[in-house]
Parts: structure tokens; C-alpha cells; sequence
């Protein structure tokens, strides 16, 4: 599910109207999958006669839906992998968290390669390159080379992922664009839900005895058609002016957070030796290393990974914060209900899979209703009251938990499911522009980029510490007889650290503007469109 929150996240509409100039130009195509790209295309503005851009939109969008599934797909399958390959609890924690973190790490690097060789030209490089570590991934001979291919998996994302709303900008004209950000919202809502559904029928189906290794195959169709497809009817498109990459920024960023990860997530099963102890206190020396390069990137040539300067922006700093939080709070969340579900309750995974829905459709609901009716009015408010009513039903959970035991049903998860993931929605959908709405529209694609990438280290992050608030608390080799009942006491014990965390979710928003810019500008032209009337009644 760690695709729900960019899934979901913003209008992404006021970004397209004025097209942004200067050096930020070309990192608006960088980000979240759902902000609409920033950027210009030295291409004549597309025709409307032309219906090949039709079958573009379609291979484009079929390629998110496939990074969408993909990323949601893998949840509800680790279990069967667990048995099935004999994985280690840290092998587990990253055959998810392997692709957060190169997908998080590569993402304004994919960007900005479009904008410099050609929006096509990297989508096909990366959508073949995902086909290709997707029939690794099911051809995996053991844990190791799963892991291996799952980081192959994020990282061919990264370079095809940025370039799928960039495409669609250049390609449809402003008119066509609301019409098909609408089109392109449902398909990735559809991708969220479907995601554990579609893997758990997999599964269960068991197509050729291929088992858990079906959810990765099922891409390589899926792949070479949008090859193919890609190939012949999307055009091509560059940025007239490209930043720079900043290959030292990615270098940087990706060795703190695997000197952070990796030591936590082998903490565990190695006794926290003293070299795991260094590592992480030597990933904050890495972060300032990062933060000097940054500054000194930015003054002599304007195309640095991080714009530093927006975190002078109040607002921009604690949306980043929350939203880096906000991805460690579901990281945690999703793998261990996962495991507590097959594992320790010892559900098939069907039946985990069918579990989920009501928690899904209520994220849906509750993400549109956010957007159009109650934040206009309400503002912050209403992303507050969704990190109360998340950790409300968190506790509910908790409760139902310490009440049932191994005896709980679906139906009695049902209700915190569904206060979750209203609490969920209201956060995810407005939470970009919360962000966005200090931020000078000439960083606007820098700042985008950037809140996409944060939310993916954060959900890595959070599947590091699974094994400090999940594993941490379970005995190494717990007896046959005892796995349930350790699998439910450990679920309950994160779950107190997940309704702690949404806590100081909540109080982080509190330095979040009361208003958007662009909810406070209408209700401001409202008013003087109410003076304007009186003034002509009079």
C-alpha cells in the first residue's frame, strides 16, 4: 500500500496553467505521480486531431497502474514468499523496503534525464528495464537474488515513473488536461485497491504452480506491449532547459540511508553489534556531508537534488516532516498487518487479501470528499482530524486485538479498518498542496519532487524499524505452538508505536498553513464578488 499516499496525494491541477520558468523548470515532472508537471516542451503544442495521443495516454497510464499494483502487490505476498523461500525476517523487511529506497533515491534523477534525452527515450528505458527485473524477480533462485531484483524493480521505476504526467503534458493540449488527470485519478485509485486483491487471487489460483512468483510475472505481458505500444504512437519531447544531474546528491542520499537501514533491519537477527551501532551514528556525518554538497551545488550551478533554499518556507518544512512520518507510520503498519494476518492468525491469503477492502474503499471516499468538500472550508483542520480519527481507529484495532485474540474475525476488523482509512484519506489527498502552499511558484516542480521522494525514504524507513517494533519483540525461533500468539502480542506492540506516531502527526500539522493559498484567493474573490453585488444593488 505504500503507493496509496502518492496515489491519492493532491489536485495537482494549478501547476499546469502557468507553466514554470527558470532553473526549476525541469524537476516539476519529478515527483509525485499525481502532480501535474511544471514543465515546457520544446514540441508545438499538441493537436486535437491527432488521436494517436489516445493510445499514448493509454500505455502510459497502464505503465503507473503497473508501478501501482506492483508496489501494493508484494505486501499481501510476503508471507508465501516467507514460506516458500525460507527468508530471514530482514530479508523480508527488504524485499519492500528495497524498492522504497532506490525508487525514492532515483526519482529526480529519472526526471531530469527525460527532461535532458527525451521523455520517451527514458520511459521505454525504464518500463523495459521494469519487464525485465519484474521476470527476475519471479525467476528468483533464492532470497538474496529477490532482493537484488526488487531494488532493480524500483530503480527502472524511478526512470519511467517521472516521465508518465510529463508525457501527458506534452502530449494533450490545456483544454484535454482536467479531462484526463481525472482519467488518470481513477486508474491510479483502481491500482491501490486492486493491488492485495489481484495478488491474493494469484496466489490462490496458483496459475502453472508458480505460486507467490505470479504476481511478478504477470508484468512481462503487460511490459512488452507497452514497449511495443510506446515505441510507435508516443512522441517525443524535451525540456528546452534541463538541470544538471547531481549524481554525488544521489550518491550521498542513498549510502545515509543504507548506513541508517541496513544496520536496523539486520539488528535484530545479529545481536546489534557494535558495527550497526556505528553505522547509524556515521549516516548523520553522511547527511551533513549531503547538506554542505547541496548548498555549495546550488551557488555554482543552479541544478542541485535538494533545493535547500524551501526549507526556509515554514509551511514546506513541516509538510515535509509530516510526510516523511506520515510514510514511516505506514511502512510500519502494512507489513506487519501482513504478517499478523497469514502468519499469526494463519488466514490464506485470500481471506487477507478480502480483509483490506473496506479499509481501501473508505481511503477512496474519504480522499475525494477531502479535496472538494471539506478542506475548501475547513483547511489544516481537516488533515488534523484525519491523524486523530487514523490513530482512533489504531486504537480500535488494538482493542479489538487484546479482546479476540487469535478468535478475531474480518467483520470485527471491519470498523477500524474503515475509521483508518477514512482518517487516511482525509491526510493523503490535500496534503501536496498543504505542503505547496507557501512555496514560490517558481520552485514549485523542485518541491514536488522532492515531497514524493521524502514520503518514499520515510516508508523505507519505516520497514527498517519493523524490526525493532515487530520482530524486535518476538522471540528468534518461537515454537510451532507459540507463533500465533507471538505474531499477535508483536502486531499489538507496533500498533501502539503507530498510534503514537500519528499523535505527533497531528501536532506537526500544526505548523501547516490554517488555508491554502488557493482556497484563501477564492474565498477572497468571493467576497468581493458579494461587496461587488451589494455595492451594485445600493
Amino acid at each position: 500500500m505504500t503507493s496509496t499516499t502518492s496515489a491519492l496525494k493532491g489536485r495537482g491541477t494549478d501547476a499546469s496553467a502557468t507553466p514554470v520558468r527558470g532553473r526549476d523548470q525541469s524537476q516539476a515532472t519529478v515527483g509525485d505521480p499525481t502532480t501535474v508537471p511544471a514543465t515546457e516542451t520544446a514540441l508545438p503544442a499538441p493537436q486535437d486531431s491527432d488521436r494517436r495521443r489516445w493510445i499514448a495516454l493509454a500505455v502510459v497510464m497502464t505503465a503507473a497502474f503497473m508501478d501501482l499494483v506492483d508496489v501494493t502487490i508484494v505486501n499481501i505476498a510476503v508471507p508465501s514468499i516467507q514460506r516458500g523461500e525460507l527468508a530471514t525476517f530482514s530479508q523480508i523487511q527488504w524485499i519492500t523496503a528495497g524498492y522504497a529506497l532506490a525508487f525514492a533515491a532515483g526519482l529526480v534523477t529519472g526526471g531530469r534525464l527525460g527532461d535532458i534525452h527525451g521523455r520517451r527515450r527514458i520511459f521505454l528505458l525504464g518500463i523495459g528495464g521494469f519487464t525485465l527485473a519484474s521476470a527476475l524477480c519471479g525467476l528468483a533462485a533464492n532470497p538474496e537474488m529477490l532482493v537484488a531484483a526488487r531494488i532493480a524493480q524500483g530503480a527502472t521505476a524511478a526512470l519511467m515513473v517521472p516521465q508518465v504526467l510529463s508525457i501527458v503534458h506534452a502530449t494533450f493540449p490545456a483544454h484535454e488536461r482536467g479531462k484526463v488527470f481525472g482519467l488518470f485519478g481513477a486508474i491510479v485509485g483502481l491500482g491501490a485497491v486492486s493491488g492485495p486483491l489481484l495478488g491474493a487471487l494469484l496466489i490462490e489460483w496458483n496459475p502453472l504452480g508458480l505460486e507467490w512468483r505470479a504476481i511478478f510475472l504477470i508484468n512481462l505481458p503487460v511490459g512488452v506491449a507497452g514497449m511495443v505500444l510506446g515505441r510507435r504512437f508516443i512522441t517525443e519531447s524535451k525540456a528546452p532547459q534541463a538541470l544538471k544531474l547531481d549524481l554525488v546528491g544521489v550518491a550521498l542520499v542513498t549510502g545515509g540511508l543504507l548506513m541508517l537501514l541496513y544496520p536496523l533491519t539486520r539488528g535484530h537477527e545479529t545481536g546489534w553489534p557494535l558495527w550497526g551501532h556505528v553505522s547509524m551514528a556515521g549516516s548523520l556525518g553522511v547527511f551533513a556531508a549531503l547538506v554542505a554538497y547541496e548548498r555549495r551545488k546550488s551557488a555554482r550551478d543552479g541544478s542541485p537534488l535538494i533545493e535547500l533554499s524551501l526549507f526556509r518556507v515554514k509551511s514546506f518544512a513541516a509538510g515535509i516532516a509530516v510526510q516523511t512520518v506520515f510514510g514511516i507510520a505506514l511502512g510500519v503498519f502494512f507489513l506487519v498487518w501482513t504478517l499478523y494476518l497469514q502468519t499469526g492468525l494463519g488466514w490464506s491469503v485470500l481471506k487477507a487479501g478480502l480483509t483490506g477492502i473496506p479499509f481501501s474503499l473508505a481511503v477512496s471516499v474519504a480522499a475525494g470528499l477531502s479535496v472538494q468538500k471539506l478542506v475548501p472550508r475547513f483547511g489544516r483542520k481537516v488533515l488534523q482530524a484525519g491523524a486523530l480519527l487514523m490513530a482512533a481507529g489504531v486504537l480500535l484495532y488494538l482493542a479489538e486485538s487484546e479482546r479476540y485474540g487469535l478468535a478475531i474475525t474480518p467483520w470485527q476488523m471491519a470498523l477500524p479498518l474503515t475509521v483508518m482509512g477514512a482518517g487516511m484519506g482525509l491526510i493523503v489527498a490535500p496534503l501536496t498542496d498543504a505542503i505547496l502552499s507557501g512555496v514560490p511558484r517558481e520552485h514549485a516542480g523542485s518541491a514536488s519532487g522532492l515531497i514524493s521522494t521524502v514520503q518514499q525514504m520515510g516508508n523505507a524507513l519505516g520497514l527498517g524499524l519493523v524490526a525493532v517494533v515487530f520482530f524486535g519483540v518476538m522471540d528468534d525461533r518461537p515454537a510451532p505452538s507459540d507463533l500465533g500468539p507471538a505474531y499477535v502480542d508483536a502486531f499489538e506492540y507496533a500498533l501502539g508505536w503507530v498510534a503514537a506516531v500519528l499523535i505527533a502527526i497531528f501536532l506537526l500539522m500544526f505548523a501547516l498553513p490554517g488555508r491554502s493559498a488557493a482556497d484563501a484567493d477564492a474565498d477572497a474573490g468571493e467576497r468581493e464578488g458579494t461587496d461587488e453585488s451589494a455595492v451594485a444593488a445600493d
